[in-house]
């Protein structure tokens, strides 16, 4: 009841009455954008760690299929991986919901990005540090768990952080197939008042403030994480 005591103070057709009264619907969406760009990051992590690591010390065939994902990935649109996964997925009688949908198709679209961003800290990492960590008794997956992983995640971090921007921006397509992001909330508040340049100018204001925030925070891990001297070539 304070909110809406505090919208009805304003003027009745002002821009901040406008926001005052979209504003708890606007929240909403964001709070799901936030979730889909975090669990759709997440499964892109994952999968990009387990790509690059493919690319660089699989086999033949780990290397060309590896290759192969990320290039189809990388060379096909967001919005026809998002079809393919709720449109096409139910001709083999496989449905998921339009959120659920979104997650997977962003995460995996995510993952072909990650996977060379990973590739690069890793390949940046000299050679001598494996071969060290041989020397000394440790297995290959040892060796990557134990002392080349845990160097790369530190240094990805600067391209990483564009990739969970990009991400958060990307979610938006999302209102395509009907998830209840912050562009599709934004989308049904237009159609109902048709104020559709202040509705997403409010939209476009919300998202630059996100990524402001997200941009320090990751400024902030970046230079706390920060390996002096050893950065991706």
């Amino acid at each position: 009841m304070k909110w809406e005591q505090l919208c009805q103070g304003l003027a009745e057709e002002g821009f901040l009455r406008l926001a005052c009264d979209i504003a708890p619907r606007l929240i909403q969406g964001t709070a799901t954008t936030f979730q889909l760009t975090m669990l759709a990051i997440g499964l892109g992590l994952a999968g990009g760690i387990l790509l690059a690591l493919g690319r660089v010390y699989g086999n033949k065939l780990i290397y060309w299929v590896s290759t192969a994902y990320v290039q189809f990935v990388r060379g096909t649109p967001v919005l026809v991986q998002l079809f393919l996964i709720y449109y096409g997925l139910p001709t083999f009688e496989i449905r998921l919901d339009s959120l659920t949908a979104a997650i997977i198709g962003l995460g995996l679209n995510s993952a072909a990005y990650q996977a060379e961003y990973f590739r690069g800290a890793i390949q940046s990492i000299s050679r001598g540090q494996m071969l060290a960590a041989r020397a000394i008794g440790m297995t290959n997956l040892q060796a990557i768990r134990y002392v080349i992983l845990p160097q790369a995640l530190r240094i990805v971090i600067p391209p990483w952080s564009n990739e969970l921007i990009y991400t958060l921006k990307y979610s938006s397509v999302a209102f395509i197939i009907g998830a209840p992001e912050l562009m599709a909330t934004g989308q049904i508040i237009a159609s109902r008042n048709f104020r559709y340049f202040e509705v997403f100018l409010i939209v476009a204001f919300i998202y630059l403030v996100c990524v402001l925030i997200i941009s320090k925070l990751l400024d902030i891990a970046e230079q706390k994480l920060k390996i002096p001297g050893l950065e991706m070539r």
